[in-house]
């Protein structure tokens, strides 16, 4: 019997995920039910309270069940039609996530660093770590992108700068000419990231010019998605649109066959649904400002919603009555909402703007647990 003994299963070694894997906190998505399992009105992820086209969910039934295109051809062309974009310098994504976390395992790595603002979207710090890059979180300008902040802390190991806009979870919006300073004063080295997942929301007359941008230069790269106001939360649907190289670079290490035939389908349905789309952004607007309005009224209560240009609206409690009080208080009344201590934000509640109705039961709730505060 040989005297060298075998280690026993508890003692042998296990494998050791990266340090800077290790570093990650998960992704928490907006939840659909209360703390004790009930189901609740959703107004936690910034779904469309209209549902999806009957365009794209006629283009669902007849999608076949096979392998898709894995280039997205048809998809990407239309796309391009619609925006006036080569249908080459578009890369599609399971949602804009997947695009998002290949711009930085495509440009940074160890010793490299990822920029973005405090209270940006959480993948960002997510995909920085997930490379193994140091991300590097810029002061904001009261919940906003604070452009001197960013640009004061670009050094030679800066390789990618994350910018939503709008912006979420505040909702701020940087108008043209600030995206167009930043992108100015950056190194040509680094690759500006300007995430428009709720570009569809901003009215045409406002836009950030980020897409002319990203046509011009060969270091900026556009990310949008089909989950916000095409009612596609569910296909996990993204795409961006960047300088051929930047394209060929995500090209290389995106998922294959990373967007499902039945995906491609609704997309592109869901697209030409211009009356829905437009249908979609009026009642957002509408709503939203009416919501707004609502809100404002309770700045004596401690109460501040910010600036929105997206389909929701950032809430600071600010008196008495606590973001932590109000989330579980509007639970109570059968409403789900999304309480951020995670990101910084225990003071606030993001809320989606939702059905009439319901965004005016909301209002009404806060304006009573604010006066019950006092």
């Amino acid at each position: 019997m040989s005297d060298i003994e075998t280690p026993s299963p508890a003692m042998a070694k296990a494998p050791t995920a990266k340090p800077w894997i290790q570093a990650i906190h998960a992704y928490v998505p907006g939840k659909s039910k209360g703390k004790d399992g009930r189901p609740l009105i959703k107004l936690s992820a910034n779904e469309n309270p209209l549902g999806t086209s009957p365009a794209a969910l006629a283009a669902k039934a007849q999608a076949p069940a096979v392998y898709p295109d894995p280039d997205s051809t048809a998809l990407r062309e239309a796309i391009g039609a619609r925006h006036g974009i080569d249908p080459a310098r578009v890369v599609m994504g399971t949602g804009s996530d997947e695009l998002l976390n290949l711009a930085a395992q495509g440009y940074a790595g160890p010793g490299d660093e990822v920029m973005y603002v405090r209270y940006g979207f959480s993948v960002y710090d997510i995909a920085a770590r997930r490379c193994g890059a140091t991300p590097i979180i810029a002061p904001d300008a009261d919940y906003g992108t604070d452009v001197d902040a960013l640009l004061a802390l670009v050094s030679d190991k800066t390789r990618v700068v994350f910018v939503a806009n709008p912006n979420n979870p505040t909702g701020s919006y940087m108008p043209k000419g600030e995206i167009a300073r930043l992108h100015a004063a950056l190194p040509t080295d680094v690759l500006l990231v300007i995430d428009q997942a709720y570009g569809e929301y901003v009215a045409p007359q406002d836009d950030d010019g980020a897409l002319a941008l990203a046509e011009a230069h060969r270091n900026v790269l556009v990310t949008r998605t089909f989950s916000k106001i095409f009612g596609l939360a569910g296909e996990r649907i993204g795409w961006a649109t960047g300088a051929p190289d930047i394209i060929a670079t995500l090209n290389r290490i995106r998922g294959p066959f990373n967007v499902s035939g039945t995906g491609q389908a609704m997309a592109q349905a869901a697209m030409a649904d211009v009356d829905f789309v437009e249908a979609s952004r009026i009642h957002n607007l509408d709503e939203r400002t009416r919501f707004v309005e609502r809100i404002t009224a309770l700045s004596n209560h401690g109460l501040r919603p910010l600036p929105s240009q997206a389909n929701f609206v950032l809430i600071l409690f600010e008196g008495l009555l606590t973001a932590e009080a109000a989330f579980d208080g509007l639970a109570d009344r059968g409403y789900i909402v999304r309480w951020l201590p995670g990101q910084g934000l225990p003071q606030a509640l993001r809320i989606t703007i939702g059905k009439a109705e319901d965004m005016y039961v909301i209002a009404s709730a806060l304006r009573e647990m604010a006066e019950a505060a006092k």
